[in-house]
């Protein structure tokens, strides 16, 4: 039999992730060092980073500043940071994994998904012919080969491109 080592999980599947941070878990990744939380750009109006619990590798979120749940209550500015942000998010993993196509989106509301519902943030999760296969079909798990040290050390050089 084989086994998947991916003790980072556990802490995820407990709920113990929602308890680590006093208030809004986004709110409090501003106030910490990138490479602590994996901040790769921080813009004007929003920051991006890795997904601490990925779908697969490359799982990135779009946060605004603007702490709200509701889109509509996000300025001009901020929309179109975020959606520039999303078209640079899509070039780097382009050129870092190749994938195949991207679920791009946002989940308003508790009811719809949102794993930190106080805290609208935009997923962009790269995608691969084929990555829907036995064991995730069969065996309800997921194999996430790279770690997000290591995910974080690749993409942040090109990311900090976007700055010059």
């Amino acid at each position: 039999m084989k086994q998947l080592w991916a003790p980072w999980r556990m802490s995820y599947l407990r709920g113990e992730y929602k308890q680590e941070v006093e208030g809004c878990l986004f709110c409090h990744k501003l106030t910490q060092e990138d490479e602590v939380e994996h901040i790769l750009y921080r813009g004007d109006h929003c920051f991006v980073t890795l997904n601490r619990f990925p779908y697969t590798n490359g799982h990135l979120m779009i946060v605004p500043y603007t702490h709200t749940s509701a889109l509509e209550d996000l300025d001009d500015a901020t929309l179109l940071e975020m959606l520039h942000l999303v078209q640079h998010s899509q070039r780097i993993l382009r050129e870092v994994y190749g994938p195949h196509g991207f679920n791009i989106g946002i989940n308003q509301g508790e009811a719809a998904g949102a794993g930190v519902a106080e805290h609208l943030h935009l997923h962009i999760v790269p995608r691969w012919a084929g990555d829907a296969n036995y064991m995730t079909i069969v065996g309800e798990t997921r194999v996430i080969p790279q770690s997000l040290d290591e995910t974080y050390a690749s993409f942040r050089p090109l990311f900090d491109a976007l700055k010059k």
